[in-house]
């Protein structure tokens, strides 16, 4: 959550901020800023298994939807700000191999969230931003009917990007699956043992895959029990149990730069299920916000192959399956 003054004016935007402050806000600012669309992160799009239909799925989004933008239009009417735009949210799956996930992920759209505010509050101004559209503060400030203090969007202005380089992405995160550290099974013990989540009563079936989520040839599939930090060659019974499919090429990047998981959650890159369904927030904390700042030393994990160390070895006992 941001508070910025600026030649006289207050602006608060809570972009990205679940009850900031402890829902504490400054009312009467003259700009408030806040997301609107919802659908940012990868539930419940990317689940299967249970309840997981696509029944159920559509229900939850369209209720889920339905209550965050309640949610912002009582949280603007509450702090009463003189101006208010909904900004970011502006975001599409673009990708042919996340055609599900933009089908599936309806979200909300900002002038649908501005009428609502209006409907309960029309002393509030609201603007949606589109390209080449303009706001100017002070004048609107001074006086909200001054029709010269917005600039509306041309006629048939283009809200969406429609067209992308995606290659120059891609093939960036495909270009680590060839790394000489993947040439070694020991990597997956030696990157758990750098992220440090441990005694927690859980079990993760890691499963690398295509575009498609179908295991790949020669891919890693492995078990993490983090109980001990030790890597099963099989599922262990009566402990709670998530399956993880990544694609590869994402995966091995985050791997190999050491970067946080919201890579894989938050940008689709994965498909989910769990027995029992639960979430395990410790689990994900960790690895969406608490890995180490540093990456993975890799060279010394090459550097220990290269010696012999039996744990970066390229065969062993620390449980990699190759599919």
């Amino acid at each position: 959550c941001i508070i910025v003054e600026y030649k006289g004016h207050k602006i608060l935007n809570t972009v990205d901020c679940t009850q900031p402050n402890g829902g504490q806000l400054p009312i009467n600012v003259d700009l408030m800023m806040s997301d609107f669309a919802g659908g940012a992160s990868g539930f419940p799009m990317t689940f299967s298994g249970g309840k997981y239909t696509e029944n159920w799925k559509q229900d939850f989004i369209k209720n889920e939807r339905k209550k965050l933008l309640n949610y912002k239009a009582q949280l603007v009417k509450s702090l009463k700000p003189k101006i208010y735009c909904p900004f970011a949210g502006y975001f599409v799956e673009a990708h042919p191999s996340d055609s599900y996930i933009k089908d599936t992920n309806v979200k909300n759209c900002a002038e649908d969230l501005n009428a609502l505010i209006s409907k309960k509050d029309d002393s509030i101004t609201t603007w949606t931003p589109k390209p080449g559209a303009v706001l100017d503060l002070g004048l609107t400030l001074r006086d909200p009917s001054d029709r010269k203090a917005i600039t509306d969007a041309p006629p048939g202005a283009q809200i969406m990007k429609n067209s992308w380089k995606f290659d120059q992405y891609v093939n960036e995160l495909n270009a680590a699956i060839d790394e000489e550290i993947f040439k070694h099974e020991g990597w997956v013990q030696f990157y758990y043992n750098w992220a440090g989540f441990k005694d927690y009563n859980l079990v993760v079936q890691v499963i690398e895959t295509d575009d498609d989520f179908n295991p790949i040839l020669n891919g890693y599939n492995y078990f993490v029990d983090f109980r001990d930090l030790s890597f099963p060659r099989e599922r262990p019974k009566d402990c709670p149990f998530e399956e993880i499919k990544n694609r590869v090429g994402v995966v091995r990047y985050v791997v190999r730069h050491g970067l946080l998981w919201d890579n894989l959650y938050i940008g689709f890159q994965n498909r989910l299920s769990r027995d029992p369904d639960v979430y395990h927030h410790r689990f994900w904390n960790h690895f969406q916000t608490e890995l180490p700042l540093t990456g993975p030393d890799w060279d010394r994990f090459l550097q220990e192959v290269h010696d012999g160390k039996p744990d970066a070895q390229t065969t062993g006992s620390n449980g990699c399956n190759v599919s």
